[in-house]
């Protein structure tokens, strides 16, 4: 019997013995399709790539670690800077953490000590949005609206946050309603909501700028987040974007944001940064938030031991030289497209599919039991779809609770950056052979 606290403890985890590209392999010799990037949208270079592994073995032969409060080192540095040459305009301080729900975390207490420090006590107060997802620390999960992660903690939740409508448009945009007024109508919800709490108690407002696994990839309406931006600015309220899953370059673009016009004040990330060769995410700041901070009291009053892990630091930096100089972008973009084309061939005219959806290599299936009425299953089918997926060598992030944390079904693809329109086209018709095997119906092709 296994000494390990697995994370799933009601069957037992075959070994992955090792992975190539896009795909992985088992200790029985099977292999695998990696639909996912390693489950979560994190691979995104696949598995193994020999300049990454050389750059770890480099600086493991030099340093491996010492507290960034002492000192700091090339890779840290060196990194900042590989970052800073695409990060968006005025986001030009980075500081590393060990993953997403660290930069969460970070990006609240970085917005909260800078109120603290600007006089600006009585901003205690963060503006989330339904259906979202950011983290697994108690202030992430409070934050987000994943039901039956948040189940067993939501009684020691600080009680300093609420929530607005999420980007739905499947589901809330009227039908007689553009998707600009869609999107102003949820402005004017999250100005309401801010106003009737007191503007000058919140501090902050937090979204993923392109939805990830609670929601299955739901993309903003055109002009949403400017305006949003906007009212931040009317209220002097920070904005923080989430791109722990979406972003540094799943989208097709290295920061989503770029693509709907936004600078936030805060931006996290994590996931592709290092690829999954080395747990490491990052929160860029602005120069105004930094120097408050630098000025006032000298010194961050957040931070963890592995912050800016020098070897963490080497494998993110080797994993975006890769990116940038082997123009890997440009096969996120078209195999995006080839993506999406498939899918939307495959499922756009299914009776059990409501919805495709998704932005690059980030797109999702929305499952339904009745198209023309949009009701969800009655019980969870994604379990099913999962099992059906792995049986067919496929893995894929079919989820569940997609419409109230609850109810409602989808299946999330985000395949490797360095996907091929071969593997493509099999992730594609393994999904859609499990489907029909996991709701026993025939597929309606185009």
């Amino acid at each position: 019997m296994s000494s390990v606290f697995h994370r799933v403890s009601d069957r037992r985890l075959p070994t992955a013995v090792s992975g190539a590209g896009a795909w992985i392999t088992d200790e029985a010799g099977r292999r695998f399709l990696d639909a996912s990037s390693g489950g979560v949208a994190v691979c995104a270079l696949g598995h193994g790539h020999p300049k990454v592994s050389a750059a770890i073995r480099d600086q493991l032969d030099r340093l491996c670690y010492f507290h960034g409060s002492v000192f700091t080192t090339r890779a840290l540095e060196e990194l900042a800077d590989e970052l800073g040459q695409g990060a968006p305009l005025g986001l030009n301080k980075i500081f590393f953490v060990s993953g997403g729900s660290e930069a969460i975390e970070t990006a609240v207490m970085l917005a909260r000590q800078f109120a603290v420090e600007t006089g600006q006590s009585s901003r205690t107060h963060l503006v989330s949005r339904y259906n979202s997802y950011h983290g697994a620390t108690l202030t992430a999960l409070s934050l987000g609206d994943n039901t039956v992660r948040r189940a067993p903690f939501q009684d020691m939740f600080p009680g300093t946050s609420s929530k607005v409508s999420p980007c739905y448009a499947y589901r809330d945009q009227r039908s007689d309603e553009t998707a600009e007024a869609f999107g102003e109508r949820l402005a004017l919800e999250f100005e309401a909501h801010i106003l009737e709490r007191g503007s000058h108690s919140v501090l902050a407002f937090i979204a993923e700028t392109v939805g990830g696994s609670s929601s299955g990839a739901l993309v903003s309406p055109p002009g949403y987040l400017r305006k949003i931006r906007q009212i931040c600015d009317r209220y002097g309220i920070l904005l923080i974007l989430d791109e722990v899953f979406c972003g540094m370059g799943r989208t097709g673009v290295l920061h989503a944001c770029t693509a709907e016009d936004v600078v936030p004040d805060l931006l996290a990330v994590a996931k592709g940064l290092g690829s999954g060769f080395a747990p490491i995410g990052a929160v860029f700041a602005t120069s105004a938030i930094h120097d408050v901070i630098a000025k006032g009291s000298g010194s961050f009053k957040g931070g963890f031991t592995y912050s800016g892990h020098a070897i963490a630091c080497a494998a993110a930096l080797a994993v975006q030289q890769v990116i940038r100089t082997e123009n890997i972008l440009e096969n996120v973009v078209q195999q995006g497209a080839r993506l999406r084309s498939r899918l939307n061939d495959r499922f756009a005219n299914h009776h059990l599919v409501g919805d495709v959806r998704g932005r690059g290599l980030l797109q999702a299936i929305e499952l339904v039991a009745d198209r023309s009425s949009k009701a969800p299953f009655g019980s969870s089918v994604a379990a099913r779809i999962q099992q059906e997926s792995f049986a067919r060598g496929l893995l894929c992030l079919a989820a569940s609770g997609t419409i109230d944390g609850v109810s409602g079904d989808h299946v999330l693809l985000a395949p490797p950056f360095i996907v091929s329109e071969a593997e493509i086209d099999e992730i594609v018709s393994r999904l859609g052979d499990a489907i029909d095997a996991a709701l026993h119906a025939p597929l309606k092709r185009t």
